[in-house]
């Protein structure tokens, strides 16, 4: 196991700084240094990131901390993490663009505001989960609107590239917006929907280590909404490096193709969220209320969190 003797702040401190340096040599001074050599700091110091956040939640609930990574310093870290994870997506995206001038002194000044927060009691584990409850919720469902944002513009890409292919005449009241324009917003929905699934899948982590394994609210990691969830993270960010990196793969319809792929492995997802929930329902609830209250322990994993957590806030007299 993973401790914090093994890893510390300042191992991917270190690599964001001298990737910033990097990046500011590059500018001032016009140094022939190839953009490979601050997004391979940055990568570094993103897996570094990664295994300490690994550890501090390992440290905390052998700690018996009721509220693993919901602190104020957990929470500035994470925002670094994911601010540093939005940096190298754009990076790969636009490599001639000098992005880690503003972004990496906004990585460091977070850690900085974590550090100054090192020694913070943790929010009580009722607060914590209610945040990431909704941090889980809110994203999961941008992402899959984003997929099937991208499922719809890949749609119109195709069709479009059809009907120009073979010179067919426009049909009156049946204008489509350009070939480039389309191309452009599928990568653009490749690129957030990874991004927003991400964050949902850190959410839904630092959630389930919340819950207690005894008030139903756990869900195994070898879940099938959990895999599958996993499964479909995984594809984005294959599809969206390989996009990013392979030149051809922006082109024609490819892009188009990668979106609807895209979205057969969300609805995948969004089967076995349904169909655990449904069997939820059959085994543990009463007829009457099986098709209300069941719902939430697994289709939570996608957007219904939200819902849970305003109906929580009703139910404990937080809203009138």
């Amino acid at each position: 196991m993973l401790s914090l003797s093994e890893m510390t702040i300042t191992c991917f401190a270190a690599c964001y700084v001298m990737a910033l340096v990097v990046e500011l040599s590059r500018l001032f001074f016009r140094w022939r240094v190839s953009t490979i050599v601050p997004l391979a700091l940055s990568t570094i110091g993103l897996l570094a990131h990664s295994l300490y956040l690994i550890g501090q939640a390992q440290h905390e609930l052998s700690q018996r901390v009721t509220s693993p990574l919901s602190s104020w310093y957990d929470f500035c870290l994470l925002a670094a993490w994911v601010v540093t994870g939005a940096y190298l997506g754009l990076m790969i995206r636009r490599r001639e663009n000098a992005l880690g001038v503003f972004l990496l002194p906004l990585v460091l000044g977070l850690i900085g505001v974590a550090a100054f927060f090192q020694d913070a009691t943790p929010f009580p584990a009722r607060t914590a989960h209610n945040v990431w409850r909704l941090v889980h919720g809110l994203t999961l469902m941008l992402g899959t609107t984003a997929v099937t944002l991208g499922f719809a513009t890949g749609l119109m890409y195709l069709l479009q590239a059809y009907r120009l292919k073979r010179k067919l005449p426009p049909t009156r009241g049946f204008r489509m917006p350009s070939l480039e324009w389309l191309q452009k917003f599928n990568r653009e929905a490749l690129f957030l929907s990874t991004f927003l699934l991400a964050i949902g899948l850190v959410s839904g982590v630092a959630l389930n280590l919340i819950s207690k394994s005894g008030d139903g609210g756990r869900v195994s990691w070898t879940d099938p909404v959990v895999l599958s969830s996993g499964i479909l993270f995984l594809w984005l960010t294959a599809v969206t490096v390989f996009e990013s990196l392979y030149r051809p793969a922006r082109e024609g319809n490819k892009v188009a193709y990668l979106t609807l792929a895209s979205f057969v492995f969300l609805g995948l997802a969004l089967y076995f969220v349904l169909a655990e929930s449904h069997a939820t329902a059959d085994a543990t609830l009463p007829s009457a209320t099986r098709s209300v209250s069941a719902a939430p322990q697994h289709a939570s994993s996608l957007t219904l969190h939200v819902v849970c957590f305003c109906q929580d806030r009703v139910s404990d007299g937080s809203v009138a």
